[in-house]
């Protein structure tokens, strides 16, 4: 049978595919490089007593949700932030540009994005929900602190409905949802401000996929 082709994919495209499907390979083994930057900067930290939460895609896969991310994001407080540049500029870590918050892992080529307690998610108005203290809200493991899975909810609603450009925040809350078999009342942890949100999203959570 003779299948029609739309056109030819230019080497380039399909080299960048590939390279695509290798760094999800080797994401979802736990080899990629942000991996190392993760497990290296989590090692600092604890090390020098800086209380600190690992947000973002991270957080989303260690709670039950798999995608691929490319850099770390970690919640600091500002005096956190003072302490880790402290210690690390220099010795294999550089600001992203000079003065930055975000700071830049050298040896593993991986971002790493900090966000300071205190301050609000999305449109950074002030809303009723802020990013936490880490030294209150993180939640410890053998290897790493985690931002609770409440806390992360809750901002990341708080996030995609204050802005337009943060839609991504509300469809990671829905995958949450799915992959863990969220209940509804789960809205009960959450600050009153996103839990119409939360019910919204956790209906859409119900509809099952087309086979």
């Amino acid at each position: 049978m003779h299948v029609e082709m739309a056109g030819q994919l230019p080497v380039e495209r399909e080299e960048a595919f590939w390279a695509g499907v290798e760094n999800a390979r080797r994401f979802f083994m736990g080899e990629a490089d942000v991996h190392r930057a993760l497990e290296r900067l989590a090692r600092i930290l604890d090390e020098k007593g800086i209380p600190y939460a690992i947000i973002g895609a991270l957080a989303l896969n260690e709670w039950g949700y798999r995608r691929v991310t490319v850099d770390v994001d970690v919640l600091l407080a500002p005096e956190g932030l003072r302490a880790l540049k402290r210690e690390v500029l220099g010795r294999g870590y550089v600001e992203k540009f000079p003065g930055s918050r975000g700071l830049r892992d050298t040896e593993a080529g991986v971002d790493v994005d900090v966000v300071l307690a205190g301050e609000y998610p999305g449109d950074g108005k002030p809303k009723p929900v802020v990013f936490p203290d880490p030294a209150e809200a993180a939640v410890r493991g053998r290897r790493v602190a985690l931002l609770s899975l409440d806390k992360l909810i809750e901002l990341k609603l708080a996030s995609g409905m204050s802005a337009p450009h943060r839609l991504k925040d509300l469809a990671d809350v829905l995958e949450l949802v799915r992959a863990l078999s969220l209940p509804r009342d789960e809205e009960l942890s959450l600050d009153a401000s996103v839990r119409a949100k939360y019910r919204e999203l956790w209906q859409a959570a119900q509809t099952a996929e087309a086979e």
